[in-house]
């Protein structure tokens, strides 16, 4: 392992992606939200995607080069395309759009097409909390949940994530995928040849297996069975017929050759003036923190990302040898 501060490997992801032919603007916005997450410790969702990215930039499966833009506007909703880029930048438009309109109508959804995985969701609901407001963000992915009965992988994984934002303190932060394990806990045990736990996927033939690289183009088993598999079609709707995406299982798989992701998000603002008032929701978030915290053991989510975060920038960032090789390989191709 080596230890590299956030600055320069932020630096050095940039470059690695602008590399790899993404614009500037692409680049340093993905790189922010990929080191974001190792410092909030979430190394699946970090620089460790970085590689994958580069393949999609350089095969044509991600257009490094494309500006998202603004193609439908009506007051409190808006649809941003992507145009197939990488997902970030289209992010950070859409966080601005959504609190903008928030503001001016008490609830917005700012929603997004053709586009790309988006890393660590909470990373994007932080400045919507910012602004005392209330975030709560959906998204598809490539196919890997079977529909309740079924085997084949018809829904993504399809990660929710909420941001309540508190007087004072910092957010709550929700964020999770609909499966027993994200695809990227199964990705790094690919990588590292290591097989995973029974219960979490099948294989591409409907078989329960704990081989990483065949669960990876399988299907994972969904939270709470039929009601994970549920929230799965939820989302899967919320994100694709709302905004024209793909579905999940008109995807390949990230991790497979295939073809151009055209992933669908839904980024919604609630400003709480004006619903019950902004008084009355801090004492109510406040009144069920101190409910929750009554009982020994409880943690607030958000609270252990907070606290990584703060040691991570003390320390320094733990990055393993082969990948920050890579980086630096890739980054030397621009």
């Amino acid at each position: 392992m080596a230890v590299i501060t956030a600055s320069d490997l932020t630096s050095l992801a940039v470059g690695a992606l602008t590399g790899a032919g993404a614009s500037p603007a692409q680049a340093q916005a993905t790189a922010r939200a990929l080191v974001a997450a190792d410092l909030d410790g979430l190394a699946t969702h970090g620089v460790s995607r970085i590689p994958l990215y580069v393949e999609h930039l350089d095969c044509g499966r991600a257009d490094g080069a494309v500006e998202p833009k603004l193609v439908h506007d009506r007051g409190g909703a808006c649809l941003i395309d992507v145009g197939g880029g990488l997902a970030y930048l289209g992010c950070a438009m859409a966080v601005e759009q959504a609190i903008e309109r928030a503001r001016a109508n008490g609830i917005a959804i700012a929603a997004l097409t053709n586009s790309h995985h988006y890393g660590a969701a909470a990373y994007h609901l932080e400045p919507i909390a910012a602004q005392n407001l209330v975030g709560l963000l959906f998204t598809n992915s490539p196919g890997a949940i079977n529909a309740w009965g079924g085997r084949r992988p018809l829904f993504g994984t399809n990660p929710v994530a909420a941001a309540f934002p508190r007087r004072g303190k910092p957010p709550l932060l929700i964020d999770l995928s609909l499966t027993e394990v994200t695809r990227g806990k199964i990705m790094l045990a690919a990588k590292a040849g290591q097989p995973i736990p029974a219960g979490w996927a099948v294989d591409k033939d409907g078989n329960p297996t704990t081989d990483a690289k065949a669960a990876l183009t399988g299907s994972l088993f969904a939270i709470g069975g039929v009601k994970g598999a549920m929230l799965a079609l939820m989302v899967e709707l919320l994100c694709s017929a709302l905004t024209g995406a793909a579905l999940a299982f008109e995807n390949d798989s990230y991790f497979e050759p295939g073809n151009k992701p055209r992933i669908g998000h839904a980024f919604i603002a609630i400003d709480p003036g004006a619903l019950a008032g902004d008084a009355v929701y801090f004492e109510r978030v406040e009144t069920l923190i101190a409910a929750m915290l009554a009982d020994p053991g409880v943690r607030l989510p958000g609270d252990r990302r907070y606290a990584e975060r703060a040691r991570l920038a003390q320390s320094g960032l733990d990055i393993p040898d082969a990948l920050l090789a890579q980086l630096r390989a890739f980054a030397q191709r621009g």
